[in-house]
């Protein structure tokens, strides 16, 4: 493999007239694509097997036109201190209200009156309206939207004090800022990283280019394959994020190329060679956690892990070809200005020997005579205190791992928004004037005739923890009924999922249970059941892959095994922060709940393939030292000389542009920034920084084992460029120091 991405890479260098136009025609092909599509619509959301699944499809069949999956919205009016909603005058502009609702959008299915459908609480302080439409959330127009906002503007200017909640108002959170923060603080990263704007500006550029043609394409092909609005946000985040990260790493390579004396066109290729086989590699350990999701069974996570696995392939591509192409385009400003003098004519003098690096002129090269760079000081310390260093990180990871095994699962409702929105002020007043239950009811409908809907209404009075429950609406064939039952405790608490559990056992296979609450609790439940099928699949094929990869057993196990403690550390921090609510005010959690159900699959697919990536870096340029004759511990010490600063810089990269997600206001976004933060965080500086060069010490020459029959079969992909050693030899790179071990 390395000999041929060696060819590639110095083809791209040479035409690079020729890749950089084909890539730019690709750009502005998908673009003009995406332009002239028509407006994607939101992915039809379904959760195959589950009972509010089948509940759904039942209410479509039997109650045809009723909207059974919907977007819902609750207008709650609250009278000033000592008056009542009954009072004439606010009882008059409650049905003004209920008129202008009923005329503001043809994507209505129906607005209940609150003084016909009782729906004024007991005190009388507060009522509310329901509106039923007959789309999802996301498929709501901008119109029907603000004439639901304009319904509750024009009665809160009457004496009432009026919210809207439900998921009608739900919207995608505006990434934009985050994304451009992201990208500002990627930047400055990278120039501190390679001291030049050019050399910081290409991993950027080239990003930016694979995401503008993942994402168009995606928007193109939307109505076609029915993808979601959410599909393209999980691909301009991986994309970005890979995108930035394997663009580093050829471009580090490539000035360490130049740093040994070569020419260009040979620096070109040989970092594509070897960065570049690495980069293919952990391409395919993040498009395997992505596709994964497939395992799920839930349609839409399948789409969108597909989606951003071919955006993944894209920045593979992008690496492989368009940025040895840049790379010709710009010459040695690719260098910082002393590296610029250090190489200087290196091409007219090839074959002489004892050409200055240009790590070296920076002071960073650890060759002879040399001042040792950080990474190299880090290993030798590593080196030194193996089993201290690998006993306080995998305690210190443990530790804050102790709060995963209280996670408990769920989707967060609007109880957790923050206090500023009118979804939370909604939520509280109806919790304040009917109960927590009354923001997220249950729907049970029944297939039968009414015999059968009533005796599940006695059933179910007879069970805990309802606060109401409806007579039986059959429908006009008399073959179905709906049941509305009210909770006593709020939508993700466990005293309402217990009560959807008691309804299930209670009542026949013809009696289901659905509605948003159950539909949610179903959801988690998936989630759930498919995280081990889906870490053994992940884990069980990036095991195979590094098998192959770095020719040895233990050192994928020790990969494998580092993700996990990081992750679970992650998942350890999110707990203590979102469920148990420690240092919720330093990251503006306002309300502790449930962990969304989506996070472990979530955080796995997308940290895994990251980890992956900086232990495929990091660890090819030790075994690459290694097959080239080093003893373990100089491999150590030479795979940091080279690669601990780019693996640095890249996980800061990704640190600040997760942790700007931090600060939004929506409560998942928010957990989601700061899980993956957090989990990169762990793994790139705990568990490659310290922990892999740790247990690579303690096993010295059995880390690299690998049985002879394992040997014979295995093929090799010559990940570290070993066949590159004749056909573009060094005139004269500096030796490492070695280090005795």
């Amino acid at each position: 493999m390395a000999t041929f991405l060696y060819k590639l890479g110095r083809t791209a260098f040479r035409r690079r007239r020729l890749v950089a136009l084909l890539w730019v025609a690709l750009l502005a092909l998908a673009g003009v694509g995406a332009a002239t599509a028509s407006t994607p619509t939101s992915s039809s959301f379904s959760i195959p097997g589950t009972e509010a699944q089948r509940a759904f499809d039942l209410l479509e069949e039997r109650f045809p036109g009723a909207g059974a999956d919907g977007a819902t919205a609750r207008v709650v009016f609250k009278a000033p201190e000592g008056e009542k909603m009954t009072d004439p005058a606010h009882k008059a502009v409650v049905e003004e209200t209920v008129a202008a609702l009923k005329s503001g959008s043809d994507q209505i299915v129906q607005v209940t009156d609150p003084y016909t459908a009782h729906a004024v609480s007991q005190n009388g302080s507060t009522a509310y309206v329901s509106v039923s439409y007959k789309v999802n959330g996301m498929e709501l127009t901008d119109e029907t939207r603000e004439a639901l906002k304009d319904a509750g503007h024009g009665a809160q200017g009457k004496g009432l004090t009026v919210e809207i909640g439900g998921d009608a108002l739900q919207t995608m959170p505006e990434q934009g800022a985050s994304e451009a923060i992201g990208i500002v603080l990627a930047g400055i990263v990278l120039v501190v990283t390679f001291g030049s704007l050019v050399a910081a500006g290409l991993p950027l550029l080239t990003a930016i280019i694979g995401v503008g043609i993942g994402v168009s394409s995606i928007t193109a092909l939307a109505n076609v394959l029915d993808l979601g609005t959410t599909t393209s946000t999980l691909a301009s985040m991986i994309g970005l994020a890979v995108g930035i990260d394997y663009a580093l790493f050829i471009v580090s390579r490539y000035r360490a190329e130049l740093a040994e004396g070569r020419t260009k066109e040979d620096a070109a290729g040989r970092a594509v060679g070897t960065a570049g086989s690495a980069v293919v590699f952990a391409g395919l350990t993040v498009v395997i956690a992505l596709v994964g999701l497939a395992v799920v069974n839930i349609p839409m996570l399948t789409k969108m892990g597909f989606a951003a696995a071919g955006t993944v392939v894209i920045a593979v591509l992008i690496a492989l070809t368009l940025i040895p192409a840049l790379l010709g385009f710009a010459g040695d400003k690719v260098l910082g200005r002393k590296q610029r003098k250090a190489v200087k004519g290196v091409e007219r003098a090839e074959g002489v020997e004892g050409a200055k690096g240009v790590e070296g002129a920076k002071g960073g090269h650890d060759g002879k005579g040399g001042k040792p760079n950080g990474g190299t000081r880090w290993a030798r310390f590593v080196i030194r205190r193996p089993l201290m260093v690998l006993i306080v990180g995998v305690l210190g990871l443990g530790a804050i791992a102790v709060p995963a095994a209280s996670l408990q699962m769920g989707l967060p409702d609007d109880g957790v928004k923050p206090t500023s929105t009118t979804e939370r002020r909604a939520y509280d007043a109806l919790s304040d004037g009917f109960g927590p239950g009354f923001n997220g009811p249950l729907l049970v409908v029944v297939d039968g005739d009414k015999a059968t809907a009533d005796r599940t209404v006695s059933t179910i009075k007879g069970l805990d923890g309802w606060a109401a429950v409806t007579p039986a609406t059959p429908n006009k064939a008399g073959d179905a009924a709906m049941i509305t039952v009210v909770p006593k405790d709020r939508p993700s608490s466990t005293a309402t999922e217990n009560l959807v559990h008691d309804i299930r056992d209670a009542t026949g296979d013809d009696v289901l249970v659905t509605g948003a609450t159950a539909m949610n609790i179903d959801f988690s439940q998936k989630m759930n059941d498919a995280l081990v099928p889906y870490l053994a699949l992940v884990v069980g094929l990036a095991f195979v892959l590094l098998t192959l990869v770095f020719r040895s057993v233990l050192v994928p196990l020790k990969a494998a095994l580092g993700f996990l403690l990081s992750v679970v550390a992650a998942l350890g921090a999110v707990v203590a922060v979102f469920q148990w609510g420690w240092l919720g005010g330093l990251f503006g959690v306002e309300q502790t709940g449930p962990i969304m159900s989506m996070m472990p699959i979530f955080m796995v697919g997308v940290v895994f393939g990251l980890a992956m990536d900086y232990e495929v870096f990091l660890v090819t340029r030790m075994r690459e030292a290694y097959v080239h004759g080093q003893r373990p511990g100089e491999a150590i010490v030479t795979g940091f000389r080279h690669s601990a600063r780019v693996v640095t810089a890249a996980a800061v990269i990704m640190i600040a542009v997760f942790s700007g997600f931090i600060g939004m206001d929506d409560q998942m976004v928010k957990m989601i920034g700061f899980g993956l933060a957090a989990a990169v965080l762990f793994d790139a500086f705990v568990v490659r920084m310290a922990i892999v060069p740790a247990v690579l010490a303690l096993l010295g020459r059995k880390a690299w084992w690998l049985p002879k029959w394992l040997d014979r079969i295995l093929p090799n992909v010559d990940v570290e460029g070993e066949g590159l050693a004749e056909s573009a030899g060094a005139p004269g790179a500096a030796k490492p120091d070695l280090v005795k071990v």
